[in-house]
């Protein structure tokens, strides 16, 4: 992978039925920072949390040609984000603190990384590790 000072140019997007409340959860049990929040008292039209370089984008979820699309939050399977951390275990003590599901403890993995999988309260999968595929560093 070619080194590039280029901006993230994926964003995942994600969709709660408490939008605001999961913003300020993400920001508590994640360590996330919000970037830009929309809306009308609880309903979020577009948010952005950062972490680090990196950032997701969530909102109310709604019943629109869009919300049909990508559905509702739960746990039907198919959805996680990895999130690379520099100290495993102090992410997994600030999400377990905050109330976070965990439903894999801590785990050292065969190819170098410490990680642990945990469930948002809206059912999100968010795995948390030092594995970290770095641009320019050979895989």
């Amino acid at each position: 992978m070619p080194a590039t000072t280029e901006a993230p140019r994926l964003y995942p997007a994600l969709r709660y039925k408490n939008a605001g409340k999961m913003i300020d959860w993400l920001c508590v049990a994640f360590g996330f920072e919000v970037r830009a929040r929309y809306g009308e008292g609880d309903i979020v039209h577009h948010a952005e949390l950062v972490f680090g370089s990196s950032m997701i984008m969530l909102g109310t979820a709604r019943s629109d040609d869009y919300g049909k699309m990508v559905g509702e939050p739960g746990s039907g399977g198919g959805k996680s984000i990895y999130v690379a951390v520099d100290d495993a275990d102090a992410a997994h003590a600030r999400a377990k603190k905050a109330g976070a599901t965990i439903i894999q403890e801590l785990t050292d993995r065969d190819y170098g990384s410490r990680e642990f999988i945990c469930r948002d309260p809206e059912g999100n999968v968010w795995s948390f590790g030092t594995y970290w595929p770095k641009v320019g560093e050979a895989g």
